[in-house]
């Protein structure tokens, strides 16, 4: 199992409806969740220094992660899901390549 959290802005104004989508996540969204190996998802809201971010954080079971995450994307529902998702959300500068939330380094964990 491996760990992974990541952070995004959201944008202010869409926080309303970003909760609003997450308090009734779609059932497909939620099985494809399962089936690509994440266990343990939560997803945290927070206002720092004026700016507000969303902390995600999930374990992965599974033993190909870039190959379920491409699972993940392919599937149409959640590619329906992520288009409402995405206009409520503002990637940071600094990420990395190709990301669009930025991964965190762990730096402390204990079970």
């Amino acid at each position: 199992m491996k760990r992974f959290g990541s952070i995004i802005e959201v944008r202010k104004e869409k926080i309303p409806e970003y909760k609003k989508l997450h308090a009734a996540v779609w059932p497909d969204v939620l099985k494809m969740i399962k089936r690509c190996h994440l266990r343990n998802y939560s997803i945290y809201l927070r206002k720092v220094a004026g700016k507000h971010y969303l902390f995600s954080y999930f374990e992965y079971t599974g033993k190909d992660f870039a190959g379920d995450m491409a699972k993940m994307a392919a599937d149409s529902t959640t590619q329906k899901w992520w288009s409402v998702c995405i206009p409520c959300q503002k990637p940071l500068r600094d990420r990395k390549k190709g990301e669009w939330w930025a991964d965190m380094e762990e730096v402390f964990h204990c079970d």
